[in-house]
């Protein structure tokens, strides 16, 4: 069960939230990056109380699909507007968790990521698909129940009738070999029960690794080989193959598989999700990551309980990785057939806050079952461990239809066999597996479920924010249920209940949270727990703290070229983050009053809008480069940004004559070429005149003027009485008010 993120990925989306540089603009090519975009704004799931389970779904998904239609505006509009630019490759909404797969140029992803309606962008990490581990193969005799489907006490729920039947368990796995005997006629059949996100196999069953086969026995295998091999033989199955045929899987591909499974046929009317999903796979690292606890909401919102193995990292305590860590998911270890811990089964504690890993254990070593080619095999680990709870679930879901996640996971751990220490431990998690205990548990056993509304809740620094906690009493629960909260320190918050317990076991409380001033913004998991005696059960939720007000300062172009003696302007853009609403007065610093003069139009902008930065250079300002800053300032709140002015000289001509001296007889006549050159982009017509012949000569220009840049030919003629010697000519050249003069020497012989 070893996991592998592909570092390059998450490198390179790491690379582009943290690149300075701005959008790339038209035609420039850039990498492409795959990521996942999480919208800040989610469906409230605790809201949905509908009590048969095909109205539940229906409501869950309505309330996710107008959650993502509503909170992806904004960013499939800037996705669609970066794609005509050639900077967006793919965009994917999904609904299960209100997040977009994109993949981008990372300078589109550092825009995505700097959105005020965006909670965080993901990188499209890769999960690699279990490890086969050696195992036996070979043809089954006939007999009793394979010891451990007889250990979970799966065959007492059968002589009760109960096999499984009209229960839907779902895989999400390396896919499944259809053709086996013990599972081809347990297919629910129809499009509607096998789906490939990776799209290699798009409507036929495969699977080539062989895990998903035998996870898939276990659960609803028969007795085709011999032995019963399946805890739930009469339920049916659906796959999903998150893994390609290379062993690998995105966790935008298993983003896919989740809201599949919510929905198989596409059509909300129709009530075809699973009731039971089956993960034996885990990541990779240590820690908490929470990259799929949206979707594990969803599904147990819709009455799903996800049950995942916990890894085969032990003995090392802390070693039960995610998802299976996560608060919302149900890990399961291994034991052998004694009850003995497996050496490699993980290990708590859980490294997600308020989560209890490994839940429950169960038979995981030398497990036969069936595989690939119509055979079977012994495998081992808490890949085989986890189907066989998810069999149990199919089992009491047949008894007792419509069960909420939290119903069937306290049956689960109320009627688990004790091991280990007294009481919940971080090997065995509430003990292994007793389908009939968890039975007999939901038969007869007092109970109450928790359940918080709205889940999410928002309070800015010093605010006040309140959710309504429901207690529901089950079969005769008339007990008194104290309430508490864990996720937040007394130097963040404070917090009441009123009532602080509720009593004759059902009835609301308001939970209350006080924001401290000096609260950092994020996101805060909440647990809610409501205790009777020796049983506690949890709901989760979520405070957030948005961050302050604040606005963003931008001028477009950030560098402007003006001439001497011209003006040119900017468009200052200020933008509100976090609701903002104030007034920003606009400044400029940087600009030598010598160089010239600048005026905001207007000075003040409210809340977001454009101003017109006008700059006017001075005649005589010298030119070059002059940084300048832009400044908004609101109240404490100030920004900046940079603005280059690039004085150019002022538009002009210059005049010059070649050659510098001529010599010409008496009666003769000689040429100079007169040229007017353009100086900082001058485009005007120059008249042209002479001076300084002497008497009794002339002169002519062709042509008499000049439109710069360009030449003209000046004729001079001597007549037969002009005098003789050496003069100075002076050519001049005028342009509205200007004048240049270019001067030339004439010998008249």
């Amino acid at each position: 069960m070893k996991r592998i993120f592909l570092v390059a990925v998450a490198a390179a989306l790491a690379m582009a939230l943290c690149d300075g540089g701005a959008a790339a603009s038209a035609g420039q090519t850039e990498p492409m990056v795959e990521a996942i975009v999480v919208l800040k704004a989610q469906a409230d799931l605790s809201v949905i109380r509908e009590p048969s389970r095909s109205r539940r779904l229906g409501a869950v998904e309505r309330a996710l699909r107008a959650k993502a239609t509503s909170g992806q505006k904004g960013v499939l509009a800037l996705l669609r507007e970066r794609r005509a630019r050639r900077l967006v490759a793919g965009i994917d909404p999904l609904w299960v968790a209100n997040e977009v797969v994109v993949r981008a140029a990372p300078s589109v992803i550092k825009e995505l990521a700097a959105r005020p309606d965006v909670r965080e962008v993901r990188p499209n990490l890769t999960v690699a698909a279990p490890a086969p581990p050696a195992a036996a193969e070979g043809a089954l005799t006939a007999g009793p129940p394979e010891p451990n489907v007889a250990l979970v006490n799966a065959p007492a729920l059968w002589n009760l009738g109960y096999r499984g039947q009209g229960v839907v368990v779902a895989s999400m796995d390396t896919g499944v070999d259809a053709t086996h005997p013990d599972l081809a006629a347990r297919w629910r059949g129809g499009s509607n029960s096998w789906y490939d996100p990776n799209g290699e196999h798009p409507t036929v069953l495969t699977d080539v690794n062989g895990h998903g086969t035998w996870t898939m026995g276990a659960m609803v295998g028969g007795d085709a080989g011999g032995t019963s091999i399946g805890v739930a033989p009469g339920a049916t199955w659906i796959a999903v193959k998150i893994f390609n045929d290379r062993g690998v899987a995105t966790s935008a591909g298993i983003h896919r598989g989740f809201q599949w499974l919510l929905d198989p046929d596409g059509n909300p009317a129709t009530a075809d999700a699973p009731n039971v999903v089956n993960d034996s796979w885990t990541m990779a690292t240590g820690g908490c990551n929470l990259e799929f606890q949206l979707d594990l909401r969803s599904l147990r919102a819709a009455g799903i309980l996800p049950v995942f193995s916990a890894g085969n990292f032990g003995p090392i305590a802390g070693t039960v990785l995610s998802p299976a860590n996560n608060p919302e998911a149900f890990a399961v270890g291994a034991t052998t057939n004694a009850d003995v811990i497996d050496p490699s089964s993980s290990r708590g504690p859980s490294a997600c806050a308020q989560a209890t890993a490994p839940k429950l254990v169960a038979p995981g070593v030398g497990v036969r079952t069936s595989d690939l080619y119509g055979l079977y095999a012994d495998v081992s680990g808490t890949s085989i461990a986890a189907p066989q709870v998810s069999g149990a679930l199919a089992l009491l879901l047949n008894a007792f239809p419509g069960l909420t996640a939290d119903r069937q996971e306290s049956a689960l751990e109320s009627g688990a066999v004790d091991l280990g220490p007294v009481g919940v431990d971080n090997d065995h998690g509430f003990g292994r597996l007793d389908a009939l205990a968890a039975y007999q548990w939901l038969a007869s056993t007092p109970d109450y479920t928790v359940a918080v509304s709205p889940s999410s809740i928002t309070a800015a620094p010093g605010g006040t924010v309140s959710s309504t906690v429901s207690v529901t009493g089950v079969n005769g629960f008339t007990g008194d249920v104290s309430l508490s909260l864990a996720g937040l320190s007394a130097s963040q918050a404070t917090w009441s209940f009123d009532p602080p317990v509720v009593q004759a076991g059902s009835g609301t409380a308001q939970l209350t949270v006080t924001t401290s001033a000096n609260i950092a913004p994020g996101s805060y998991p909440l647990t809610i727990a409501g205790s009777s005696s020796s049983t506690t059960h949890t709901t989760t939720g979520v405070l957030v703290v948005p961050a302050p007000p604040d606005f963003t300062l931008g001028a477009t172009p950030s560098s402007l070229t003006v001439a001497a003696g011209s003006s040119g302007s900017s468009t200052v853009a200020v933008g509100a983050v976090n609701g903002f609403a104030g007034n920003v007065a606009l400044s400029l610093s940087g600009l030598p009053p010598s160089v010239g003069s600048a005026s905001f139009t207007p000075a003040v902008i409210g809340g977001a809008g454009t101003s017109k930065l006008g700059i006017a250079v001075s005649a005589t300002a010298t030119p070059g480069s002059y940084p300048l800053t832009v400044t908004g300032s609101s109240g404490s709140i100030v920004h900046s940004a940079p603005v280059t002015l690039v004085v150019s000289p002022a538009p002009d001509y210059a005049l010059s004559m070649t050659p510098s001296s001529r010599t010409v007889s008496r009666g003769g006549s000689t040429t100079y070429t007169v040229s007017v050159s353009s100086v900082g982009g001058f485009a005007g017509t120059v008249s042209l005149s002479v001076s300084g012949l002497p008497s009794g000569s002339t002169a002519s220009f062709a042509p008499s003027s000049v439109l710069a840049p360009g030449t003209s030919t000046l004729t001079v003629r001597a007549g037969s009485r002009t005098v003789r010697g050496t003069f100075t000519l002076t050519v001049t050249g005028r342009n509205g008010s200007k004048s240049h003069q270019a001067v030339a020497s004439l010998t008249v012989r």
